[in-house]
């Protein structure tokens, strides 16, 4: 039991966050992360109702309305929303989110974590810093490229992306 799903800028795009939530519960994932970028409140409750693991939600640059999404997370014990910045322990790994690739990059260098996860850019990144994985899941929306999420093994620190099925094409 160490499998935690990671996922960013989903932007309301339900179709994917559904079967991406479905692909999490599939692969066995213990734990979610999402990176920010989540925008309506209503997907505090599509996460909540689908995932029941503890789901860990930080703000991105572009959400909906911060006070009712505070609303909806109130209403789920597994729910945590940690502002702007998440620093946690799950399965004997310290991890970080923040929603920026460079403040994620200067946290992955201070080596106080095992795995700094961001999103923002909407491209999928993997980099070792020093002890420290750097990981960018990709997308869920689709608007650059296709829909993905990361899934990482807190037991052995593997991590792999995993692409969301979908009959359209990236918009960009």
């Amino acid at each position: 039991m160490s499998k935690i799903a990671i996922f960013s800028d989903s932007h309301d795009n339900v179709w994917h966050l559904t079967k991406a939530l479905e692909q999490a519960r599939e692969a066995g994932a213990d734990a979610l992360l999402h990176c920010g970028d989540m925008n309506a409140p209503f997907i505090v409750g599509l996460m909540a109702r689908n995932f029941d693991g503890p789901i860990h939600i930080i703000f991105g640059n572009n959400e909906g309305d911060g006070r009712l999404i505070q609303t909806q997370v109130a209403k789920y014990d597994h729910v945590t929303h940690h502002g702007d910045y998440a620093e946690l322990e799950l399965f004997g790994r310290k991890i970080a989110m923040i929603h920026y690739p460079e403040p994620a990059r200067r946290i992955a260098q201070s080596g106080q974590f095992d795995l700094v996860c961001y999103g923002h850019d909407h491209t999928q990144h993997r980099e070792v810093v020093g002890s420290t994985l750097l990981v960018n899941p990709g997308e869920l929306l689709g608007l650059k490229h296709a829909p993905t999420w990361g899934l990482y093994d807190a037991g052995t620190g593997e991590f792999v992306w995993v692409e969301v099925p979908t009959s359209l094409e990236p918009l960009l």
